[in-house]
């Protein structure tokens, strides 16, 4: 971990923030560190929601459960213990070409700029302070935790752990108390259908052994 931070009170939209750090990118290449300068602590709440998008559709995309999920549960450890996350120099420092990173800053801008239309402060109290930024941390953490189980092929296994992420960051963000606690409430509802879907198949295990038996 490094340097203790807080989230301070935004009033830019998160489109205007992705603009931003748009027009901040020179050169060929940047570094995810230089990215973190420009975006700032709000930056990382973000980048969540960046990571959230393909988890949207009912089936996950193969191969990016693990390291997205990864990247988010290290947002949400440096939120519970208020330090910015630690991350190797390798990692920080590792050049990304600008002509790949721009497009899909561009498109991220579009797709938030439609979320920016719904969110609004209201309900502070869950917003604001160390205690309340914590519990939002341990819910982004927990999401996190069930959208790294291998359970992508079933439809929506990831899909309401993610939309947990994305509302709890955007509430965060824009200190809106509505999307903190619908958050919460997809976070209680997809671990609800993954212990569900793990407890049918180890009775349908049982069940087949008992054939056998």
């Amino acid at each position: 971990m490094q340097k203790i931070f807080g989230f301070q009170d935004n009033t830019e939209t998160m489109s205007d923030m992705l603009t931003h750090t748009l027009r901040r990118i020179e050169g060929e290449h940047t570094t995810l560190r230089e990215l973190i300068e420009i975006m700032g602590e709000q930056g990382l709440l973000l980048l969540c929601v960046l990571l959230c998008l393909p988890f949207m559709i009912p089936v996950s995309i193969p191969g990016i459960s693990i390291p997205f999920s990864g990247a988010i549960a290290l947002v949400a450890v440096a939120i519970i213990f208020n330090r910015l996350p630690w991350l190797p120099q390798k990692i920080l420092d590792r050049e990304i070409h600008t002509e790949k990173l721009v497009p899909v800053l561009q498109k991220g801008v579009g797709i938030v700029s439609k979320i920016d239309r719904f969110v609004k402060p209201r309900l502070l109290a869950l917003t604001t302070g160390i205690l309340s930024n914590r519990v939002n941390g341990l819910v982004l953490l927990w999401a996190a935790i069930v959208m790294m189980l291998p359970l992508g092929i079933i439809p929506f296994s990831n899909t309401l752990p993610a939309l947990a992420i994305l509302l709890t960051a955007v509430g965060m963000i824009q200190r809106d108390g509505v999307f903190i606690l619908v958050g919460q409430a997809f976070a209680i509802a997809g671990t609800a259908y993954v212990v569900a879907i793990l407890y049918g198949a180890f009775a349908a295990g049982q069940g087949v052994g008992g054939l056998f038996s």
